[in-house]
């Protein structure tokens, strides 16, 4: 708390009275839901996580003498060396469950490189005790190594203070720590600073933790939970509860939960939020200021992080995520008012998603790749960049929303030729094909494993006007084009190992894994010859009688001989569909609340008819 003021945040609370009996009783009931629902972890795993750190820092520890040893420190020096771990994410918040990563931060003296921390420390890590997955990033944005030491995920980061020795009592609250860094450590350095300032910016830390697990499980639930693909992640749903926690600095959970979807469903966005005032620093860096970037003011949903320098956790977001998830604010909203008066319960807020009933139809992208190591970073980099096909096809004429989800689904196919291999790259995995085994491969001459990652978006197209007569013709050929070519600019993309495919399919099409057992809809009747339920794509190199292809280029991997290296996209032609958002539905004015931030107030639900 800042000493010039007696409250939390940038704005006075909007009411520091205690919480009702009835929120009271709401919040008991919450709790255990929760421990239903198993958030939470059990005192065994919580005690092998503390002693799994505890080797880690050790190890850390060891690290640095090494390479201070090879330096030429003496003895003394390299054992005052020292190196310390810290944790951050939801570990250091206190709201991890059970199978949460670890994210840890190792902090080493000047003269530990980064090129140290892959080359020494990554096979120290290999050769640990309890070791079982090991797998460095060095040129990822912000550098890890992700590993797993009994069972549990760690997320390592590291930075390289300008300090001769790293004491045992080192605390990264001072910014001064901050000079004569380079941008990744100061990256790497964020996310603990960050995880520390939301923690001691919050009134009553146990019911911050409380409410945040509450709303973690419900965004993961209605799949709005994900950075990268232009939702909320971790760090951004904390810091959203962190600002209702100041705004009712006395409530307890259930109070804050109720408040938390209220206020959040009516902000008038791109208003920010803060949890502190942005400040200024030691350092000659980009400071968030919508006032002198442009790139800032196209943030859609600002929440700024509160360490210096302060950053949008949110930038990812665009207008279809917002509207999606506005609406999911207003349907949680709904929920929990009948929670509080006694006509629904906490499950009712935990539903599952209904994405793959929602649309009538979807894009599939398809990255696949012809080795498993290879195909974790092109899949990764194909998903980072679904957000921009998302940004493209918002700007289709007729397409209200595109509504990414929020994970890929991978698959491994045993091919035992070239064309087998061109129907998996491109998404037409059999039966047969699906249920063949590694062993049914084994020892087969010509046999090929194909390693696919799909993402799905959801296509909201707008009502047929009256007076329309015959169907519409949605042309996402332009986007869709324009995405697989972005995608192969990546630098170590290899067109004889990758491919990339984006195409059109119905709701009724759609694979059996994106379901839960029992929850797959009843396919349509098929009339013959016409392929209803089928998807389209448009390789000119599959077999005759398949369906004909509607929206890009696909990219055909690995062996085969007859790679199409490029199409001519057609535009795809979409019946209405009634599922989905439209803004034309969303008719908004700004009063002024109380606490001085503009709140925009929805008169009817997004996608009311």
């Amino acid at each position: 708390m800042a000493s010039q003021q007696s409250y939390y945040g940038v704005t006075p609370p909007i009411s520091t009275g205690e919480s009702s009996e009835r929120e009271k009783e709401v919040t008991v009931t919450l709790m255990e839901e929760l421990r239903r629902q198993n958030v939470f972890e059990s005192e065994v795993d919580s005690r092998t996580r503390e002693i799994v750190l505890g080797r880690v820092a050790s190890l850390v520890k060891k690290f640095v003498r090494a390479v201070s040893l090879t330096r030429g420190l003496s003895e003394t020096a390299a054992s005052a060396a020292g190196g310390k771990i810290f944790t951050f994410g939801s570990y250091r918040l206190g709201v991890h469950g059970p199978g949460s990563d670890i994210d840890t931060l190792c902090v080493v003296p000047k003269h530990v490189s980064r090129e140290d921390f892959f080359d020494v420390f990554e096979p120290m890590l290999r050769e640990a005790e309890g070791v079982t997955e090991v797998s460095g990033v060095p040129e990822a944005y912000v550098p890890i190594i992700k590993t797993k030491i009994s069972g549990i995920p760690i997320d390592f980061l590291m930075a390289r203070l300008a300090l001769s020795s790293i004491p045992d009592d080192l605390s990264l609250a001072d910014d001064n720590l901050l000079r004569n860094l380079d941008e990744r450590c100061i990256r790497s350095l964020n996310g603990s600073r960050v995880t520390d300032e939301i923690l001691r910016l919050v009134p009553n830390v146990q019911v911050f933790r409380d409410s945040l697990r509450c709303i973690k499980l419900w965004a993961t639930r209605r799949a709005i939970y994900s950075n990268v693909n232009g939702f909320l992640g971790g760090v951004a749903w904390a810091m959203l509860v962190a600002r209702i926690c100041q705004l009712y600095p006395n409530a307890i959970a259930g109070a804050i939960v109720s408040r938390f979807f209220i206020i959040m469903y009516q902000w008038t966005w791109p208003q920010p939020v803060l949890l502190k005032q942005i400040e200024d620093g030691p350092l000659q860096v980009r400071v968030w200021n919508p006032k002198l970037y442009p790139g800032d003011r196209s943030h859609r949903m600002p929440i700024i992080t509160p360490a210096y320098p302060a950053m949008c956790a949110t930038h990812n977001v665009t207008a279809s995520t917002q509207m999606i998830m506005t609406e999911e604010f207003k349907k949680g909203a709904d929920i929990v008012d009948k929670v509080i008066v006694g006509k629904a319960n906490w499950s009712e807020l935990f539903e599952k998603h209904d994405f793959f009933h929602k649309y009538r139809y979807y894009l599939q992208v398809i990255a696949s790749s012809g080795n498993s190591d290879l195909h974790m970073k092109w899949s990764g980099t194909v998903e980072s960049r679904i957000r921009q096909l998302v940004m493209k096809l918002e700007y289709v004429d007729s397409l209200t929303l595109a509504h990414p989800f929020i994970k890929g689904f991978e698959q491994v196919a045993y091919c035992l030729s070239d064309e087998e291999v061109q129907l998996v790259a491109q998404g037409e995995i059999s039966d047969v094909i699906a249920n063949r085994k590694k062993e049914d491969v084994d020892g087969k001459e010509g046999t090929s494993s194909v390693y696919s990652t799909t993402f799905y978006i959801g296509l909201a197209i707008e009502p047929k006007q009256p007076g329309t007569v015959g169907p519409r013709r949605l042309d996402i050929s332009y986007p869709t084009t324009e995405f697989t070519k972005m995608v192969k600019q990546w630098e170590h993309f290899n067109d004889s190992k990758m491919g990339i495919v984006v195409r059109h399919i119905r709701r009724s099409g759609l694979p059996d894994d994106v379901f839960d057992a029992g929850q797959r809809p009843p396919k349509l009747v098929q009339k013959r010859g016409k392929g209803a339920g089928k998807s389209s794509d448009i390789s000119p190199h599959k077999p005759a009688k398949k369906p004909r292809s509607s929206t890009t280029t696909p990219e055909v991997p690995f062996k085969s001989t007859t790679a199409a290296n490029s199409s001519t996209p057609t535009p795809v032609s979409l019946v209405p569909m009634a599922e989905g958002y439209s803004s034309k539905d969303l008719n908004v004015k700004s009063p002024q609340l109380p606490f001085g931030e503009n709140v925009a107030v929805a008169t009817r639900p997004v996608g009311a008819s």
